[in-house]
């Protein structure tokens, strides 16, 4: 018991108690001003009680959690082991749309182990106030992790919008160091960068792997029936993308046409059940020269063509660019950069990191380097000050993902300026071959900016339209 009554003198004598733990907080700082005065309302209090009630509950699925409060119980969580007893335990504490609208991953690289829900694009928050990472079962903050995180998100939400996420990172013990900060609340790798690229990979990959058909684009405003049980996450296999690389070259000039050949079958009818009907189904109709009407098996599509065929033309982009990899061109006169002394070790210490990135460059003095090469595609670029922000990152984080992050920029702005406009009529055919490239496209529910590519409406959602059933 932790508090009192005023009496310091009762002896402290041995007391039965069933299996557990049971802490009980009554008149804290009773008798202590000095305390007491620190103290907020009873709810901040009691939130920040839960706050750390929750965090336990996540770390450690193998043991049973009951929080009371002014007797009312907040939370009866019995043990979980099996994934769906998790994922219940975490529709409890982070409520039923997040595992409702998340993926659930595990991944292995070495020694290190990474697993748990992260949330689908299209369920980002305002806040990032559902995040938990956890490090062989402690909950820290670090921001190798949030940039990693940030980085895997980064053209599938809005800049402003943040992600949902329970992961736990599994390493050795020896590869941390935990007494860097007097609450234990934040650690040091000893390798950040492997970390850094174990969690953006697997985030990434997970991400791109999602399509049509998978994961439900529901209509509605995210309310859930109260009693309903969580659809749960399914696990993604994290493999090569199976889009061909011979596929992924293309111009932002080519013309409708030449990307959608006019070969394609036209369906009518998408029977219910009919295990041929695709998940975004096939084209009906064409709306105001901006939407496409679909029906699959479960009811109607609605694809934002512009939007879609943004994704399709950038991601065709991304792969041509990966898979003949960054082409350097010399600069006609060599930049001289003044850095800082720290800045310049950088240089030298990560110059194969920069040579991947297509940049070859010197140091001359203490403080100063010379850039010598850059990718082609960035010749009309800010040449030092992407420079600079790369070894800022690599001071920080120990990777960076600036020159690419950068190419990419461009490729989004030619696909954005060469993918569908409005108001341009398309035949049946050209709309179902869209469809087919958005169901084979690596993050295809959203355009290049964070915006959906299409949301479907089932029979259950417009029978509530028309209150059919009432």
């Amino acid at each position: 018991v932790i508090g009192g009554n005023g009496d310091a003198d009762h002896a402290v004598v041995p007391a039965s108690h069933p299996l557990g733990t049971t802490v009980e907080v009554r008149d804290l700082f009773f008798n202590t001003p000095a305390r007491r005065k620190f103290l907020k309302t009873e709810a901040t209090e009691n939130n920040h009680i839960e706050n750390s009630i929750k965090k336990l509950a996540l770390s450690r699925f193998d043991v049973s959690f009951t929080l009371t409060h002014n007797k009312h119980t907040r939370y009866r969580l019995r043990w979980a082991s099996s994934q769906e007893e998790k994922e219940r335990r975490i529709a409890d504490l982070c409520g039923l749309p997040f595992i409702e609208k998340s993926l659930y991953l595990d991944n292995d690289r070495g020694a290190m182990r990474l697993w748990g829900w992260i949330s689908l694009p299209t369920s980002s928050r305002s806040q990032p106030d559902l995040q938990y990472f956890f490090v062989n079962g402690r909950s820290i903050r670090d921001k190798v992790v949030s940039h990693a995180v940030r980085q895997a998100y980064r053209d599938v939400i809005y800049s402003q919008r943040h992600a949902a996420f329970i992961l736990y990172l599994e390493l050795s013990p020896a590869d941390l160091d935990v007494n860097v900060h007097p609450t234990k609340n934040e650690v040091k790798f000893r390798d950040s960068r492997a970390v850094h690229g174990l969690i953006f990979q697997t985030l990434q990959q997970a991400l791109a792997e999602v399509r049509p058909g998978q994961i439900t684009e529901a209509y509605g405003d995210g309310q859930v029936e109260p009693h309903a049980e969580p659809q749960l996450a399914q696990p993604l296999s994290l493999k090569p993308s199976s889009v061909s690389a011979s596929t992924s070259r293309i111009s932002s000039t080519q013309t409708l046409s030449e990307l959608y050949s006019t070969n394609v079958v036209a369906r009518s009818q998408a029977n219910d059940g009919d295990p041929e009907v695709p998940p975004l189904g096939f084209a009906l109709a064409q709306l105001k020269g901006v939407y496409i009407l679909s029906e699959n098996s479960k009811g109607l599509i609605l694809v934002d063509m512009h939007a879609a065929h943004e994704r399709i033309l950038y991601e065709k982009m991304k792969k041509g660019f990966e898979t003949n990899s960054l082409i350097s061109q010399p600069l006609l006169v060599p930049e001289h950069l003044m850095v800082s002394e720290t800045e310049a070790d950088i240089c030298e210490q990560f110059s194969a990191v920069f040579g991947e990135l297509g940049i070859t460059m010197a140091r001359t003095s203490v403080d100063m380097v010379v850039v010598k090469e850059i990718p082609a595609v960035l010749k009309d670029s800010d040449v030092s000050g992407l420079v600079k922000d790369v070894l800022s990152d690599l001071n920080e984080y120990g990777t960076s993902d600036r020159i690419r992050q950068h190419i990419y920029e461009i490729f989004s702005k030619m696909a954005c300026h060469g993918s569908i406009r409005a108001n341009r009529q398309l035949t049946i055919a050209e709309m179902n071959a869209l469809l087919r490239d958005i169901e084979m496209t690596e993050r295809g529910g959203q355009c290049n900016h964070g915006r959906p590519t299409w949301r479907e409406l089932d029979l259950k959602a417009l029978d509530k339209l028309f209150l059919r059933g009432k």
